[in-house]
C-alpha cells in the first residue's frame, strides 16, 4: 500500500529525515513510534503530498504521491479539526465537499460514517456539547467520510480517559476488519502492542527497525523481565551478571533480563543471601524493546 524509499528532507542545514524506508502492507494498521522532532510529522506530511521530499520516492497504491494520490488518504490530526459550533454532521458535509465528493451521495456517506464511528445518534448535536471521546472520533470520521485507501491517525487517544481510550481502539479495529490500511502515531507503547502488525521505531530521521512485535522480541536476548527491588542493589547484579543475567533501570526500578524462563523459586534461590523487597516477572514488552534499541542508538 505504502512504500518509501530513501526519503531525504532538511530544513536549510537541519536534516529531519535521512534515507528513510518504510513499508506498509494494504490492509494493516503499522505504528510509527517516535520522540518528539523524530521526523514523525515531517513524514505525514511528505505523504500527504503537503510538502516535498529533497529526495527518495514514495509510492501509495502503486502510484507516485501527487495531488490525485490525496483523494485515497484520510488523516486526523492529532489536534481536532471540528468547528464546534457546528453540528456532527455539519462538519462532515463541510469536509465530504472539500474532498469532492458529488453531492447526491453526500448524505448517505455521512450517515454511514456517523454510523461507522458510532455517533449516528449524535448527527445534530453540535461538536462543543460532545464529551472528548466523542470527539475524538468525529475527528477520525473527518478521515474517513470520502472513503480512504489509507487513513493516518496522529495521536489518536492522546489526553483521552482509558474508556475513551478503549471506544478508539475499537474504532481503529474495526477500520482494519474493513481492509482499510491504517498509518498509526503513537507515544503510547500498550497502544502499539495492542493495535499493530508491524511496528518501526524512528530516531532522528532514520527508522531503526521495522517488524512484527515477535520480530522486536528477538532483537533483545531475554525470555522474561525480572524486576527487583532490594536494599543492596550492587550485590544483586553482581548476583545477576554471574549468571549471565543483563541489568536495566527502567526508570528508577532495577531490572534484569531473563536468558531463559525460570520459576521463581529458582529465581529467588540465585539470589539467596540477598534481601528482596519485592519482585515480579514480566513478558518483554515494547517499553524494553524501544529502549534498548533508541539507547543503542542515541548520538
Amino acid at each position: 500500500m505504502l512504500k518509501i524509499n530513501n526519503i531525504n528532507k532538511s530544513y536549510g542545514k537541519r536534516q529531519v529525515l535521512h534515507n528513510l524506508n518504510l513499508n506498509v502492507a494494504n490492509g494493516e494498521i503499522y505504528g510509527l513510534l517516535g520522540a518528539n522532532g523524530a521526523g514523525k510529522t515531517t513524514t505525514i506530511n511528505i505523504i500527504c503530498n503537503l510538502l516535498k521530499a529533497d529526495s527518495g520516492d514514495i509510492q501509495l497504491n502503486n502510484q507516485p504521491i501527487s495531488e490525485a494520490t490525496k483523494k485515497i488518504i484520510g488523516i486526523a490530526p492529532q489536534e481536532n479539526i471540528l468547528y464546534k459550533s457546528l453540528t456532527c454532521e455539519e462538519n462532515l458535509r463541510f469536509f465530504a465537499e472539500i474532498y469532492g465528493l458529488s453531492k447526491n451521495i453526500i448524505n448517505q456517506k455521512i450517515k454511514e460514517t456517523l454510523l461507522s464511528v458510532n455517533l449516528l445518534d449524535r448527527a445534530k448535536s453540535p461538536v462543543e456539547t460532545l464529551s472528548g471521546g466523542m470527539q475524538r472520533r468525529l475527528n477520525i470520521a473527518v478521515a474517513l467520510v470520502h472513503q480512504p485507501k489509507l487513513v493516518i491517525l496522529d495521536e489518536p487517544t492522546t489526553g483521552l480517559d482509558i474508556e475513551s481510550r478503549y471506544e478508539v481502539w475499537e474504532l481503529i479495529r474495526q477500520l482494519k476488519s474493513q481492509g482499510i490500511t491504517v498509518l498509526l502515531t503513537t507515544h503510547l507503547l500498550d497502544e502499539a502492542e495492542r493495535l499493530c502488525q508491524k511496528i518501526g521505531i524512528l530516531k532522528q530521521g532514520q527508522i531503526l527497525v521495522e517488524g512484527s512485535l515477535a520480530e522486536l522480541r528477538n532483537l533483545i536476548p531475554a525470555q522474561e523481565v525480572l524486576v527487583m527491588q532490594t536494599t543492596q542493589e550492587k550485590e544483586a547484579i553482581a548476583r545477576a551478571q554471574a549468571y549471565g543475567f543483563t541489568h536495566r533501570y527502567y526508570d528508577k526500578d532495577l531490572a534484569f533480563w531473563l536468558p531463559e524462563s525460570l520459576d521463581l523459586k529458582e529465581i529467588i534461590s540465585r539470589f539467596e543471601g540477598i534481601p528482596i523487597d519485592a519482585i515480579s516477572r514480566q513478558p518483554v514488552r515494547l517499553e524494553h524493546i524501544y529502549l534498548e534499541l533508541t539507547q543503542q542508538f542515541a548520538s
